[in-house]
C-alpha cells in the first residue's frame, strides 16, 4: 500500500511538471498512521516464540519490528516488560493509533505488547500469529496493563 500511495504522488508531480503546473508538497501521513499501516502489513505472519522477523514473531519481537522498519526508524527494548518501562503512560479512553499497549498474560507481569489501531482494536502476535484483536473481548480485558506512547 505504501509503495502505491508513494507512486501516485511521484506521478502526480510528474504530471503536474509535464503540464507547466508547480508543484504543492502533499501532506505526508504522520508517524502514527505509519506504525499502524507497518503494523497491518504484517497481519498473518506466524508465530514463533522468540522471533523477530516476519518469518515469525513472538509479542514483543513484533512490536520492536514495526517500530523499527517503520517510518519511525524506532528501537524499543526486545521484552514487553522492558518496551513497558519507555514511553509516556496513556489512559485506555486516550489511545492513538501507533500507541503500544501492554497486558499481564500470565496474571502476574507484563508479558505481551501489541499495537492500538483505534476503535478499541490492537494488532498483536498471538500464538495464532499476528492478528487484530479487540480490548473489549474478556481475555484482552482482563490482562490489560497499560499502554504507553513511545511516539511524540
Amino acid at each position: 500500500m505504501k509503495r502505491f500511495v508513494m507512486a501516485l504522488v511521484s506521478l502526480g508531480t510528474a504530471v503536474g511538471i509535464l503540464l507547466g503546473g508547480t508543484h504543492v508538497a502533499n501532506a505526508s501521513p504522520s508517524y502514527d498512521q505509519e506504525v499502524a499501516a507497518t503494523a497491518r502489513n504484517l497481519i498473518g505472519s506466524p508465530f514463533k516464540w522468540g522471533g523477530t522477523t516476519p518469518k515469525g514473531f513472538d509479542a514483543s519481537g513484533y512490536t520492536q519490528y514495526v517500530y523499527k522498519h517503520s517510518a519511525v526508524k524506532m528501537s524499543l527494548p526486545r521484552t514487553s516488560a522492558d518496551q513497558y518501562k519507555t514511553g509516556t503512560a496513556v489512559k485506555k479512553e486516550n489511545l492513538k493509533q501507533g500507541d503500544l499497549v501492554f497486558f499481564k498474560t500470565d496474571g502476574k507481569k507484563v508479558s505481551f505488547s501489541g499495537i492500538y489501531l483505534g476503535k478499541n482494536q490492537f494488532v498483536g502476535a498471538t500464538s495464532k500469529g499476528v492478528r487484530i484483536q479487540s480490548l473489549t473481548t474478556k481475555y484482552w480485558k482482563d490482562a490489560y496493563a497499560g499502554a504507553k506512547r513511545v511516539l511524540k
